[in-house]
Formats: structure tokens, sequence, C-alpha cells
């Protein structure tokens, strides 16, 4: 029987072979462009069998993306960690924030996958999607902190959009500028233009 110990071994070893078959994959699609890639090569560069790739990804559309996957639970959990007397505004610029930090400090690679998805109409279709729930979880978090009913009143799904535009904006700019400009500093300027429509009304 498998004990606590054993499951925690188990995750981590999952976790290697998951961040293995991505950096292989990250590799191989920068160099050579997502639609010339093959499953069978990202396998054969990662030294895994097939069988195992599709027992981490559906597609090699989820091995790029799974890069962005977490940064979605990340905004939910950085807002709920807000001081609960903060503005909605600066609780959402701190909770989209951290994402863009990241990008920041591994620019390198992170200027790589992000190029690689926003170029990519599969890649980016997919991005879209994922950010559609991101912001029903911030949506909900935020109706949380302002006492409000996310299903009913427009307020939270509006803000937690209006922020996380504000996000695909900014990433969009950094990935245009070849990571010349700094994503924290264009997300503050974008949270300035977009301010007055994050503030909730009476």
């Amino acid at each position: 029987m498998s004990t606590r110990g054993d499951l925690t071994l188990a995750e981590r070893k999952r976790q290697l072979v998951a961040d293995e078959l991505t950096e292989a994959a990250l590799q191989l699609l920068a160099l050579k462009g997502f639609d010339t890639v093959t499953v069978d090569e990202i396998v054969a560069a990662a030294g895994v069998s097939k069988r195992t790739f599709f027992r981490y990804f559906k597609s090699k559309e989820d091995v790029v993306v799974q890069f962005l996957a977490d940064m979605g639970e990340d905004m939910r959990g950085a807002l709920a960690d807000r001081p609960e007397g903060e503005s909605p505004t600066e609780a959402l610029l701190h909770a989209v924030r951290g994402p863009l930090t990241t990008c920041a400090a591994d620019s390198e690679r992170a200027l790589r996958v992000v190029q690689l998805i926003l170029r990519t109409p599969a890649l980016l279709a997919r991005f879209l999607e994922r950010q559609d729930r991101w912001r029903d979880d911030l949506a909900a978090e935020l109706a949380r902190r302002t006492g409000r009913d996310a299903g009913t009143d427009l307020y939270p799904r509006l803000a937690a959009g209006t922020a996380l535009t504000a996000f695909h904006v900014v990433l969009r700019r950094w990935s245009d500028s070849d990571a010349a400009q700094d994503p924290v500093t264009l997300l503050d300027e974008a949270f300035a233009v977009v301010a007055p429509a994050l503030a909730p009304a009476p």
C-alpha cells in the first residue's frame, strides 16, 4: 500500500518528467517553429516514449500552454492574499503583476514562450480560453472581497476583465519589444489608464 511519502515522491517524479518534456518542446518549437515540430521529435529530445508524452499532455499545444497554466491560480491566490481594506484597483494590480514579474526575472525563456503563444493562432486561442477562466476566478474572489454577487452584479466580471485586458496588452507590448521594455513598469502605466474603470460604483 502506498504511503504519503510514496505519493510525494511519485508527484515529484511526475513533475520532473513534465518539466523535461516542456523544456524539450520549448527549445524545439523556438528553433523550428510550432507547425513543423512533431510529437515524435519532442519525445526523442526529452528521452521518453510517445506513450509517456500522452500520459502527461493531450497535444503539443498543451505542452506550451502549460507554461502559463498556473498563472490564473497564482493571480487568484495573490488577490485573496491582499489586505481586506485595500482598494479593488490596487488589489487587482498586485494580482496580475506576479506573472509579469516572473517574465521579467526569466526574460529569455519567458519571452521565447510568450512570443510562440502570441504568434501561433492555435496557441493564442488556447491562451485566450484560459484567460476567460482566469476572469471568472478573479471575479469570484473580487465579489467575495467587495460583498457583491458575481452572478448578478456586473462589477466583478467587468473589473476582472479590465485587469486581464491590461495584462494581455502589456504582455503583447513586452513581447513585441523583445523584452526591451519592463513589463512591470508597463503594467503600472496600463493601470493608471484603466484605474477609473476599476473603481466600484457605490
